[in-house]
């Protein structure tokens, strides 16, 4: 059977599933699955999600941690507010400082777990894009490296490519374990893959 034919197939139901579930993005199911597998989120954690629109992670996320715990959703794009008091919204570009600031200030502790979906503007020249998505990812880390408590963990996307073994070493340094995540809910062909650190260690 052609792969075409059957990512496109993949991706029809989990955006069936996301309209029928009242999931803003299909990309919840793909922090769902990892979820279930790796249990890195857990009731009453503090998330920041970054390239959090239009907010499908939030919202998973907020399945997860339920009433006790707590989402900052960050993104260079507007983000329709979340009807709940413990979800918040800001509009920033995680490169900027101002932002990192944005985010320390708005958390109520530190982070259990920074999570980033976070993409560039696809340009279709391949070489571009990987760095692009590579850089984010970095930048990603930055953050996760700035607010999250000793333990916590960090779930990111990157486009495989000639630097992503270099972005992983450097997530190496800074967590316990360490592991590439392909959820169910990503296309087989895509080069889309997930880094996930657990058990933060701070280097002083």
């Amino acid at each position: 059977m052609p792969s075409g034919w059957v990512n496109e197939r993949k991706r029809e139901f989990y955006y069936r599933k996301a309209k029928a579930e009242n999931y803003r993005s299909r990309a919840s199911y793909k922090l769902l699955q990892a979820v279930k597998k790796y249990k890195f989120i857990k009731p009453g954690y503090a998330i920041v999600d970054l390239g959090a629109a239009p907010g499908g992670w939030t919202q998973a996320a907020l399945t997860i941690i339920e009433d006790t715990g707590f989402v900052l959703a960050v993104d260079i794009k507007e983000i329709e507010p979340f009807d709940v008091p413990n979800a918040v919204a800001i509009k920033g570009d995680i490169s900027e400082q101002q932002t990192v600031q944005e985010i320390q200030k708005l958390l109520p502790r530190p982070a259990d777990v920074v999570i980033s979906d976070i993409s560039p503007n696809v340009s279709g020249i391949w070489e571009l894009d990987h760095a692009r998505q590579i850089d984010l990812a970095d930048h990603s880390l930055q953050i996760a490296k700035s607010v999250l408590r000793q333990g916590g963990n960090f779930f990111v996307k990157a486009f495989q490519g000639r630097t992503t073994n270099k972005f992983v070493n450097d997530v190496r340094k800074q967590f316990g374990f360490v592991k590439f995540v392909k959820p169910r809910a990503s296309r087989s062909k895509s080069a889309e893959i997930y880094v996930l650190g657990m058990n933060f260690r701070p280097k002083h």
